[in-house]
């Protein structure tokens, strides 16, 4: 999916913008929208590209939506017909991941929340279904779920059963509490976990990638919901193992940066396990742009599990610090077989979130959730 609405990010001196809408991709969608009676393609196209510069990727789609409507019957039961008549074929229903559609595909969400949340919204849904298995609607269900909270989730009950997995992972994607880019929810975050406890069972990774982002979100808002529904994925053995052993890895990624034990627990990963850590700085002064280096040296008298993270506390002019968890490595410790991790971190000038400031730089390292060694670093 795209980094960011501003449209940046597309590489090589084009912007994500540019390459979604252009000339090839709105001609496109006329020649979708030419099988309507009257749709004028050659007209829709001059007034979408005289309008894209100057905007970014979610204003274009605003304005591609503008020259769609414009020629489209203006009663929303008439419009819904009309964009589902012109909708392109369903995306190929063999495939189970990383078939998102393409956005020039998100008009019909985009006229559904406009013209069919407050007085169609039976209607909307309906075109929302249908859209959905062309184009992702998961930030256009979310409307509908702030506005209509009792319909809507009537109809993701359904949803989540239903025979498309496009459809399905709509119901886990749309109801995401911190999903990118999408207006916020006013829903309880814990009624969807009705829906998760469907999806995770799914055939699909598509669906349950977005089974695990969504727990991934909940586990900020509750943890320890989060880690029951888990163990009873686990325990009504649903799900292939390799997949539920997926899925829990992802769900539970952001609650392991923080080092929680309950969380590195269901992992197998043990914050009280007998493990000796040594951390060893190679570089104790580095200029930006340069790398980081040092080793981990790791023992421990019986078999057990290590995760290995490494956390950078970064100086701040201020006088305040930012801190960020790295991964460093997953391993069996055997007793009598050291193991030596080496490390080699570039410290980018320009990182593409934050900047890096000169001063003096922590390092620590992190087992298995716990604090095992630390020191810091001159960055010039």
């Amino acid at each position: 999916m795209a980094r960011g609405p501003d449209g940046q990010g597309g590489g090589a001196g084009v912007s994500l913008s540019d390459q979604l809408f252009n000339a090839a991709s709105v001609a496109d969608l006329a020649a979708d929208y030419a099988v309507l009676p009257g749709f004028d393609a050659g007209r829709f196209q001059a007034e979408v590209l005289a309008g894209l510069p100057g905007r970014g990727l979610l204003e274009r789609l605003d304005w591609i939506a503008d020259c769609v409507a414009a020629q489209l019957p203006q009663g929303f039961p008439a419009m819904a017909e009309a964009l589902e008549a012109a909708l392109p074929p369903e995306l190929d229903p063999t495939r189970r991941d990383d078939d998102f559609g393409r956005f020039i595909h998100a008009v019909p969400g985009i006229l559904a929340v406009r013209h069919g949340l407050e007085h169609h919204h039976d209607r909307a849904l309906d075109l929302l279904y249908a859209a959905t298995r062309r184009f992702s609607m998961e930030f256009y269900i979310r409307p509908f779920l702030n506005r209509w909270p009792d319909e809507t989730l009537a109809r993701l009950d359904d949803w989540a059963r239903d025979d498309n997995y496009h459809v399905r992972r709509l119901v886990s994607e749309g109801t995401r509490p911190r999903l990118p880019w999408a207006k916020r929810l006013t829903l309880d975050p814990l009624v969807p976990l009705r829906f998760l406890d469907v999806l995770h069972s799914d055939p699909t990774r598509y669906v349950t990638r977005s089974v695990a982002n969504h727990m991934n979100d909940l586990s900020r808002i509750a943890p320890e919901r989060v880690l029951a529904h888990l163990r009873q994925w686990h325990a009504a053995n649903k799900q292939e193992a390799s997949e539920i052993a997926w899925i829990t890895r992802h769900a539970l990624r952001t609650a392991v940066k923080r080092g929680e034990p309950a969380a590195l627990s269901l992992l197998g990963y043990a914050s009280d396990a007998p493990i000796d850590a040594r951390l060893e700085l190679l570089t104790p002064t580095c200029a930006r742009g340069d790398p980081l280096l040092f080793r981990v040296h790791l023992t421990a008298p019986t078999r057990c599990k290590a995760l290995v993270d490494y956390r950078l506390r970064f100086a701040r002019p201020n006088g305040k610090s930012g801190e960020k968890v790295f991964k460093l490595k997953a391993m069996d410790l055997l007793p009598g077989r050291p193991v030596t991790l080496e490390k080699r971190h570039k410290l980018k000038a320009e990182a593409s979130t934050f900047r890096l400031h000169p001063g003096l730089h922590g390092l620590t390292l992190q087992v298995n959730g716990v604090d095992r060694a630390s020191t810091v670093f001159d960055l010039t």
